[in-house]
């Protein structure tokens, strides 16, 4: 039997053979949205942290790998961002063509990210305009696709026709106008929007039924209510029901559609909230109510007046414009940001 090649043969045996180089970038962010920027391995320039992917890695354990050497950080690799193919250079260290896999770390608390030697925490344009021109791009579409919940694909930083995030609006639709997208790439370079159905409830005296969530901002409260599983078939009526009964444990259908907003932010999908009619809850209904404590903390019925303190601006408009349609008989109203 003959012997087997030492490590150091074996590396130089994969390092001659054509396939890709494969390396793992982390777009590692701070609670404020700063993004970490380090001095690269040769001292002259700078980079996100990661490396070479090695051995019999898979990019994540790369990466981890990566976080924990060169930056004494132990946190979990989250999700896939992007991934980048750089084609084969000209002859030189750089010659292989290179895959890039771009993962999310953190957002890490502030005790842990200050803690973190030779960091430089910068605001994402800042951090892109001192970053070398091949990692910049990566950086910018790894954003998008956290901002938008989608995924960037990239060749040589370019986010090629069909990518879900990465790919500017107006390039994305000169390639639609000039009908160079096929079927699937028009689909996955649409824009998205996440949808959610709530139910406007009162008590006797016209006090508002709000939950205080367990996860989250939970000092904001907010109606019963929660997303639509469009991906599994369900409707916004549908949905407003089965959240109910998840949330309040009351099976209660609910009344007319009273509203629905839009609201938007750049750089994020849009939101679609369906509003309904919950009707007026009599005490013994109210006292029926049980909490799904993974989701709710607390419930309680509140005036109108008192909605300023305890909800954000733009539901406070949708539920002040749902409790004057249902008192009116108007409606369905079309919302944006809770304005008419």
């Amino acid at each position: 039997m003959p012997d087997r090649p030492s490590p150091d043969a074996a590396r130089a045996y994969r390092a001659a053979q054509p396939a890709p180089l494969v390396a793992a970038t982390g777009i590692v962010l701070d609670t404020r949205g700063r993004v970490l920027v380090r001095t690269a391995s040769h001292g002259t320039d700078t980079d996100l942290p990661g490396g070479t992917v090695e051995d019999t890695e898979t990019p994540e354990q790369g990466l981890a790998r990566g976080l924990r050497e060169g930056l004494g950080l132990t946190v979990p690799v989250g999700r896939l961002l992007a991934v980048d193919s750089r084609p084969q250079g000209p002859p030189g260290p750089l010659h292989r063509s290179l895959v890039v896999h771009v993962h999310l770390v953190g957002p890490l608390p502030p005790r842990e990210a200050a803690a973190l030697a030779g960091a430089r925490w910068l605001r994402p344009e800042q951090a892109c305009a001192v970053l070398p021109a091949r990692v910049a791009p990566r950086l910018r579409a790894g954003l998008d696709a956290l901002h938008t919940g989608s995924f960037a694909h990239l060749v040589d930083g370019v986010p090629q026709p069909g990518s879900p995030a990465g790919l500017d609006p107006a390039r994305r639709a000169a390639l639609e106008h000039a009908g160079e997208l096929d079927a699937a790439s028009h689909r996955a370079s649409r824009p998205k929007a996440l949808t959610a159905a709530s139910v406007v409830f009162t008590a006797a005296d016209g006090r508002i039924l709000l939950v205080q969530p367990a996860y989250g901002r939970t000092d904001r409260w907010n109606l019963p209510g929660g997303g639509i599983d469009s991906d599994l078939g369900e409707i916004p009526r549908a949905a407003a029901r089965r959240e109910v009964r998840e949330e309040l444990g009351l099976d209660l259908a609910p009344g007319r559609l009273l509203a629905v907003n839009w609201s938007h932010k750049p750089g994020r999908p849009a939101r679609i909230r369906f509003l309904y009619d919950g009707g007026v809850l009599d005490a013994p209904t109210l006292a029926r109510i049980r909490l799904d404590p993974t989701e709710l903390l607390q419930w309680r019925t509140v005036p109108r007046e008192e909605l300023p303190a305890l909800v954000k601006g733009a539901l406070r408009r949708q539920i002040t414009a749902c409790l004057d349609a249902r008192a009116s008989g108007a409606g369905p109203l079309e919302l944006h940001a809770g304005r008419p």
